[in-house]
């Protein structure tokens, strides 16, 4: 009796499967990976914290269709912040804050954002990261606790400076040492803002996504894969099906 080798369809496939293995067990257990598109607000394990100079009347909330739609899902399916952050014309210190998760250099952070249709306020954010994975955000209009600036929309505060129609920005994540737990934040920060402001009027953030890059683990567990394939086809050259 003579016990046939896998075929090459047969042993490819297996490969492949083993790669793909190997890739998700990489990725589910050590990198970030979040996407959030505000269905509620807050969603759970984010945190906001209001740091304006004056407390007003509302922070982050449910998107308002009546202003403009979602970038995706239902209309309302966006986080929302404005002028009413504070009171009379004050700064705007308004923090969204992402859940704590394991980082590595290379993952690649993205999300959409716009203001009114017709703009007669400018508005400005920030996206900071903070690499102990802390929620520490200081507590003045003018501290960021932990949180290093990774880009800034419309940082001069001009008319045109904040897109009116639904924009994507990314930013990669890099200077870190390893695997890191930390978290991304969105920062709602205009001077001069306010219901009497010259600054400040209604901005959205939606499709918030952190996508991992692969680790190095993960290019040795292929190529062992890719190894265990050449072993197959070397024997079955060796020892052809009788």
């Amino acid at each position: 009796m003579s016990i046939s080798q896998p075929t090459g369809l047969k042993f490819l496939l297996r490969g492949a499967a083993f790669a793909a293995a190997a890739l998700t067990c990489s990725l589910s257990a050590h990198a970030a990976s979040l996407t959030e598109g505000f269905d509620k607000v807050l969603p759970v394990g984010w945190t906001a914290t209001n740091n304006s100079t004056t407390i007003g009347t509302t922070g982050w909330f449910q998107g308002n269709d009546f202003v403009f739609e979602a970038q995706a899902g239902p209309t309302t399916s966006y986080a929302g912040a404005n002028f009413n952050s504070t009171t009379d014309t004050n700064t705007i210190s308004n923090w969204l804050i992402a859940p704590t998760l394991s980082f590595n250099n290379g993952d690649v952070v993205s999300f959409w954002t716009r203001t009114v249709d017709i703009v007669s306020f400018p508005d400005r954010l920030e996206l900071r990261f903070s690499s102990v994975g802390a929620m520490d955000v200081g507590d003045t209009p003018t501290s960021v606790g932990t949180f290093n600036l990774l880009l800034i929309v419309n940082p001069s505060l001009t008319l045109a400076g904040y897109p009116n129609v639904w924009t994507q920005y990314t930013s990669t994540i890099s200077g870190l040492s390893g695997a890191t737990n930390a978290a991304i934040a969105f920062r709602y920060f205009v001077t001069a803002g306010g219901p009497t402001g010259d600054n400040s009027d209604y901005i959205g953030i939606d499709t918030v996504s952190i996508t991992p890059v692969p680790e190095p683990g993960t290019y040795a567990m292929l190529l062992a894969g890719l190894a265990a394939l050449g072993g197959i086809a070397a024997r079955r050259r060796a020892n052809p099906a009788a």
